[in-house]
């Protein structure tokens, strides 16, 4: 990275170059091989971080097209393509999203599509391979795997740290195991088993700095204690939807309306009539908005169409009165959001 700018030291360069949005790092590649060599640096990277201009995006991955990966900037409202994830698995769905260390993770799924022609499964339902997505390298790379096949799982970043528990093992069998995963070492180490095991799917927030885990239909949920080590059992009485964490505050869509959810109350934010008629789509919270995204619209008793929406609809719930207002639509992906996430980088 010599001689970046003319008359000015390296480091001093590097600052300057750290204030350029993260959508625009292509074209400084295009300037020279040391700008090149910069932007794929991770002393760029610290930078940004030591001047505040790191950004926050969030990373959407749809049905449509296969194993594609999409990075909204808010700040600029446009989307940002990546390289398409290099898995063997076609349609590589039912699989856990985080993000931490500056990395965006795949995490097990499989695919449960059917070849047309033998009616053999493509693939496999639950696998334990995990993927990594580098901003500064601009590319994929297969990391240590889980210790157990899973799909339809809980998957959540506590501390830097990816958790993982439950879900569905091979043959669809559900399971109660849990483990953790360090980035920096590229380990996974085992947790204690859930409580309970379901037969149903399940999801994981971080709420007031612990996990929990939801089972779909189900309003026992469980938290990990971890100064016992294990998880115990709990029921707030939460609304069952999709949900958002927003500035530490729990949303949850039902009954087509947003509601502020507390450990043992709710109130009512928002009408969200809109989306009865969406499925699939994705609800995700970043700053002070909730982002709603994607799904597809039918099939009903008047129109047996699907449509696949490419859609963002942001509601601001940070304010007094929450505002609605669309964002740039999805340019490559639309339909069913299979992973959402966001990504500080």
């Amino acid at each position: 990275m010599s001689g970046l700018i003319e008359g000015l030291p390296d480091a001093v360069a590097l600052r300057c170059l750290a204030w350029v949005p993260f959508y625009l790092h292509p074209k400084l590649e295009l300037v020279s091989h040391s700008w090149r060599a910069a932007v794929h640096s991770l002393e760029l990277f610290k930078a940004r971080e030591d001047l505040g201009s790191s950004e926050d995006l969030l990373c959407v991955c749809t049905f449509d097209p296969e194993n594609l990966w999409q990075l909204y900037d808010p700040l600029r409202d446009l989307w940002i393509t990546l390289p398409v994830l290099p898995s063997k698995i076609r349609h590589l769905a039912h699989f856990g999203a985080v993000s931490t260390a500056g990395k965006l993770f795949v995490l097990g799924g499989g695919s449960d599509a059917v070849d047309p022609l033998t009616g053999d499964q493509d693939g496999s339902f639950a696998t334990n391979e995990v993927w990594s997505y580098d901003p500064v390298l601009h590319q994929w790379t297969q990391r240590a795997s889980m210790l157990v096949p899973r799909a339809m799982f809980a998957c959540c970043v506590l501390n830097g740290k990816i958790i993982v528990a439950g879900g569905f093992t091979s043959c669809r069998k559900s399971i109660s195991q849990s483990e953790i995963y360090d980035p920096e070492k590229d380990v996974w180490i085992p947790m204690p088993d859930l409580h309970r095991s379901h037969n149903s799917a399940c999801s994981g927030i971080v709420l007031g700095g612990k996990v929990h885990v939801l089972h779909k239909g189900l309003s026992a949920l469980q938290v990990w204690d971890h100064m016992g080590r294990r998880w115990i059992v709990k029921d707030y009485g939460w609304l069952q939807g999709p949900m958002a964490v927003v500035q530490g505050a729990l949303y949850v869509m039902s009954h087509g309306l947003i509601f502020k959810q507390e450990k043992e109350a709710r109130k009512v934010v928002v009408s969200a009539s809109e989306f009865r008629r969406r499925i699939g789509f994705g609800m995700i919270g970043l700053g002070d908005e909730i982002y709603i995204i994607g799904g597809v619209i039918g099939p009903d008793r008047w129109n047996w169409d699907i449509k696949p929406m490419p859609d963002v609809d942001i509601l601001t719930v940070g304010s007094e009165r929450p505002t609605w207002r669309q964002g740039a639509p999805m340019s490559r992906c639309r339909g069913t959001i299979l992973g959402c996430t966001s990504l500080r980088i």
